[in-house]
């Protein structure tokens, strides 16, 4: 499949807010078929100013999702110790214990999710950006990528170690609140049945992000230091499994 469409399938496949925000490939694809054998001052100018707004609307976008998540990230963890206290309290009965726990836990899970969605819009853009820098070049026979690729490195967007961060911590809080112990009454049950399903769904979505950022570090021929790093994930077909 050639990169354009995948692309656009990944584009399909994320959060409908968010699919404006992704790379404009096919506008710096029309960017690069207009230049004809060595690009005037003009044609470049064009295709670099191009590149930089994109990169400006990516960076843009990235920090307001991160800004937020920080925000949401400080607010979850208050909502935890505020669950833990109650059940360590045990002054709620124990279906609204329950309830609640499980809204908690549903909170975790959605957080989670959509962070990785965050990463996995990371690793796609920057996929994209280095395609469409190699497509240039070999129209061109210009040498942009190498000084591009490693300005893009140093980008917002492509800082993740803060998001990183916070997926990690979110998995031990998911680990911090198990489930409220089941009293078998019907609104209980429907309550649990009700998470379950949720978080599969979220789960699936996040393993196919997993799998794309893994696919996209392990697709390059050779590593070196414009390379995205690799991702210490678990075996690919495990993975898959859950697809």
């Amino acid at each position: 499949m050639k990169f354009g469409k995948w692309l656009k399938k990944q584009i399909e496949q994320s959060l409908q807010e968010w699919q404006e925000q992704f790379l404009n490939y096919k506008e710096l694809k029309r960017c690069v078929k207009a230049v004809s054998g060595g690009p005037t001052p003009a044609e470049e100018a064009e295709f670099v100013g191009a590149l930089h707004a994109e990169i400006e609307k990516i960076n843009a976008f990235f920090l307001e999702q991160e800004e937020g998540f920080v925000i949401q990230h400080r607010e979850l963890q208050e909502d935890i110790k505020d669950a833990l206290d109650r059940m360590a309290a045990g002054v709620v009965p124990p279906a609204q214990l329950e309830a609640e726990v499980a809204a908690v836990r549903r909170e975790i899970v959605n957080f989670h999710g959509v962070m990785v969605l965050l990463l996995n819009y990371s690793s796609i853009n920057y996929l994209g950006l280095a395609k469409i820098l190699k497509k240039y070049d070999k129209r061109t026979g210009a040498e942009l990528w190498p000084a591009v690729i490693g300005t893009v490195q140093e980008q917002p967007f492509f800082k993740t170690e803060t998001v990183s961060q916070m997926v990690r911590e979110c998995e031990a809080m998911l680990e911090a609140v198990p489930p409220a112990a089941p009293e078998g009454q019907a609104a209980a049950r429907q309550d649990r049945e009700s998470l379950a399903l949720a978080e599969q769904s979220i789960f699936r979505n996040t393993v196919a992000a997993l799998l794309i950022m893994q696919d996209v570090r392990a697709g390059s021929s050779t590593y070196g230091r414009h390379s995205l790093p690799p991702l210490d994930l678990p075996d690919s077909d495990w993975l898959r499994f859950f697809q």
